[in-house]
């Protein structure tokens, strides 16, 4: 590995770092000083629910890789059955998981895909 090459690793280790690790220590030691009830943590609540919403509807929607090939009323159907059953067992995120996987599984296996 040349000079140059490991200058390249060390900056994006440096800048990598430098871009996410301050915001999680900000909030480390800025979370002491807010109350769960405060507006600013409600805020931000909301933004990384939404942000996760956003996230599982774009790979239901438009999936990338080996689950493009899926018919999209399978992943919608897995989608909606594990978030009952989270629903169901009082917010049990393995459970939900759990489901939303075994229904899709069992639906390829079904389709021969």
């Amino acid at each position: 590995m040349t000079a140059q090459e490991i200058g390249v690793f060390a900056f994006i280790l440096i800048a990598g770092t430098l871009g996410t690790d301050i915001w999680r220590w900000l909030g480390v030691f800025g979370g002491k000083q807010l109350s769960e009830e405060s507006e600013a943590l409600i805020w931000v609540r909301s933004v990384a629910t939404a942000l996760v919403a956003g996230v599982i509807a774009s790979q239901i929607l438009y999936p990338g890789g080996v689950l493009a090939g899926t018919p999209i009323m399978l992943r919608i159907g897995a989608a909606v059955a594990g978030f009952g059953v989270f629903l169901l067992l009082k917010k049990n995120m393995v459970a939900g998981i759990a489901v939303a996987l075994a229904v899709l599984a069992i639906g390829l296996h079904f389709l021969g895909i």
